[in-house]
């Protein structure tokens, strides 16, 4: 993706997948190639999500500020992130909708930065975290609230109904712009603003969260990290605002660009 198009790379690089080019360690080599690309309009192609067949998505809770107090339990902030997994099936690419289940009409949004995983590693100190980056994509972590509660410890079901959370528009894969510790996430529904943060107030920051990660399991490259997601989900409100039918869902991550989504219904 360049500023002002996209670039087909299939002559240069072949049929690889994102997965592949992040396996073989590519990326550099795509980016070099799409520099002397001819662009071509984003408008004219559909877009799939950035990693279709990632190896696993690793998904950080309670992670900005506020958002440990915004439970109202009373419980101290956590000394290390909260972690739950999510599978590929629970999300759609950009400009699809994300869908309300027949079970349920507690779809909510959740924006979100997410890691992308470029180079494998186990045990990664803080200060080699992002040098196993590829780049940076968006979520929206949508979530069937009534069935994150199911079970005493788990919110796998509530998290991981087909097709509820979005991911995309691509990967931001130059960084040297970006800083990562002060980066502004924003959700919009329908126009207006939600959700407004930087990773400035994150309890854990990326580097914390990769080395935390890589300590008890091999990161690899295709992994995909999701990283919080910032106060004012629809759940926190009284009464609570689910998504309806017809909503536009818009997440905008700074230096990365804008995820967006319509919403059905399951039929």
């Amino acid at each position: 993706m360049l500023d002002d198009g996209l670039v087909d790379l299939s002559e240069g690089l072949g049929q690889h997948s994102m997965r592949q080019l992040l396996d073989d360690g590519a990326v550099k080599e795509a980016e070099e190639l799409a520099e002397s690309g001819k662009a071509l309009p984003v408008s004219d192609y559909r877009l799939e999500q950035p990693v279709p067949d990632p190896g696993r998505i690793f998904c950080i809770g309670v992670n900005y500020g506020n958002r440990n107090a915004e439970y109202k339990d009373g419980t101290d902030a956590p000394k290390n992130p909260s972690i739950f997994m999510r599978g590929p099936l629970s999300f759609v690419a950009h400009d699809r909708p994300v869908v309300i289940p027949k079970e349920s009409e507690q779809l909510d949004y959740e924006g979100e930065i997410v890691l992308v995983i470029g180079r494998p590693g186990r045990r990664i100190s803080q200060d080699k975290a992002m040098d196993h980056v590829a780049g940076l994509t968006i979520m929206n972590e949508g979530t069937i609230r009534d069935w994150v509660r199911h079970a005493k410890f788990n919110v796998t079901q509530g998290k991981n109904f087909d097709r509820t959370g979005g991911m995309g528009p691509w990967i931001e894969t130059d960084l040297t712009g970006i800083d990562v510790t002060d980066m502004q996430v924003e959700t919009r529904v329908n126009g207006g603003l939600r959700q407004s943060d930087s990773t400035a107030t994150m309890a854990f920051p990326f580097a914390r969260i990769i080395e935390y990660v890589s300590t008890f399991t091999t990161l690899q490259a295709g992994d995909l990290i999701a990283t919080g997601t910032p106060t004012g989900a629809g759940a926190r409100f009284d009464p609570p605002i689910w998504l309806r039918e017809g909503d536009v869902i818009e997440v905008t991550v700074e230096g990365v660009g804008t995820l967006q989504n319509g919403v059905i219904k399951e039929q």
